[in-house]
């Protein structure tokens, strides 16, 4: 029964490998938790001055403006060089490009996070491939002594066949027989 022992003694070493790692975080969530009501409101507004709809809005605005402008019948706010209209423009830019500034630093940090994240991630695949490793190794060494073990016992019972066969039962043909006992001739 020593042999039952032997695997039992090996099944617990293969089952003994165990590692613990932090579990993998969720940086939009923490990103998106950290983010004040003016961060949320800024990355909104940078979200749609980089839209189509702004876009077109903006372009409609401008040929309203300037139709309204050009109508001999309605007062003009705006004479023809459209100087007001430069001026809101221009101030316009100034603050959706400070907008877009904003949300290109905040997109900066969340990428600087996820960099972080990516290479702790790398370090922790990095240690369960060793591990593995390390398990896979642990395994080869048991699976050799394992097979150097049936080859002994493959050893022994072909050495028992030989000695229960004798030197002269050398065909194989007649069974062997107790000790002490004659054989038929």
């Amino acid at each position: 029964m020593a042999i039952g022992r032997e695997i039992e003694d090996i099944a617990r070493e293969l089952i003994r490998h165990q590692h613990d790692h932090p579990p993998v975080r969720d940086l939009n969530r923490e990103v998106d938790r950290k983010q004040t009501p003016a961060d949320r409101i800024g990355a909104d507004f940078a979200r749609l001055i980089g839209s189509w709809i702004f876009v077109l809005a903006q372009l409609g605005l401008m040929v309203v403006w300037v139709i309204l402008n050009a109508i001999a019948s309605f007062a003009h706010w705006d004479p023809a060089p459209f100087q007001l209209l430069n001026f809101i423009l221009s101030l316009e830019a100034t603050l959706w490009a400070s907008l877009v500034l904003m949300a290109l630093n905040r997109q900066s940090d969340r990428d600087r996070l996820r960099a972080q994240h990516d290479y702790e991630l790398d370090v922790k695949s990095e240690e369960e491939v060793k591990a593995l490793m390390n398990h896979l190794m642990h395994q080869d060494e048991i699976l050799l002594q394992i097979v150097n073990r049936l080859d002994r016992g493959d050893n022994e019972m072909k050495r028992l066949l030989r000695r229960l066969e004798g030197p002269d039962n050398s065909t194989g043909s007649q069974a062997p027989h107790p000790e002490g006992a004659k054989r038929p001739t």
